[in-house]
């Protein structure tokens, strides 16, 4: 545990109340990919498979189960919620969010730590985290209204990873210079994908103009 992580953790994990407080109190999920977040559940639900097998601390078990929980209670709600789903903007998110897992788990089949179960599952998705966001952005650059939560959302959502990236340098000066490609290069690759939108969330926020992406 250090600084940047804590950071990335709570940055996440704001990015996900700001989520819930729009779905909840104001009853919509306009604006927001559903294909995204059924990504996110596969991520999670990869990732964290391994509360079954091994106990790290009781913080990264609280946590691992509130991303997981709350990944899956934003899908339900966008699905099944009377109310919310009705305001579910289905004609703007169009991306062809599977045909990102195929890749995602070959390479992960490929490249690993080690060719194990937990080991594959575990870089299955980081890779898949990596590109995740790409039906949300999709959706953002063909919408006409961009509100303010749901900036600040993906805002967060990218920020925490870039925050991850300095924990993993920190990680390298304080632990023996270990190499951990894979969290870098897919790290850094999520990040890179959040630049355009960092690039017009921050002027936008500096001209005091309302968010809209380019198409």
């Amino acid at each position: 545990m250090n600084v940047f992580r804590l950071a990335g953790d709570m940055t996440h994990l704001l990015s996900i109340i700001l989520l819930l407080l729009k779905i909840r109190t104001m009853k919509s999920c306009s604006g927001i990919s559903l294909k995204t977040q059924e990504l996110y559940v596969l991520v999670f639900a990869a990732r964290y498979l391994d509360l079954f097998t091994s106990y790290v601390s009781f913080y990264n078990t609280v946590m691992k189960l509130v991303f997981l929980g709350t990944s899956v209670g934003i899908v339900l709600y966008m699905r099944f919620h009377k109310v919310v789903r009705q305001t579910y903007n289905k004609d703007e998110d169009t991306f062809q969010h599977f045909f990102l897992v195929l890749p995602c788990f070959l390479l992960a089949l490929m490249i690993n730590r080690d060719f194990a179960v937990m080991e594959v599952l575990w870089a299955f998705s980081l890779y898949l985290e990596a590109v995740a966001i790409l039906p949300q952005l999709v959706m953002l650059q063909r919408s006409s209204n961009i509100d303010n939560l749901t900036g600040n959302y993906v805002f967060l959502l990218g920020a925490y990873r870039a925050l991850y990236l300095f924990n993993w340098v920190y990680r390298f000066i304080m632990e023996n210079h270990q190499t951990r490609w894979i969290p870098w290069i897919s790290g850094l690759v999520q990040t890179v994908i959040y630049t355009d939108f960092f690039y017009y969330y921050i002027k936008s926020w500096k001209t005091r103009e309302k968010l809209k992406l380019p198409a």
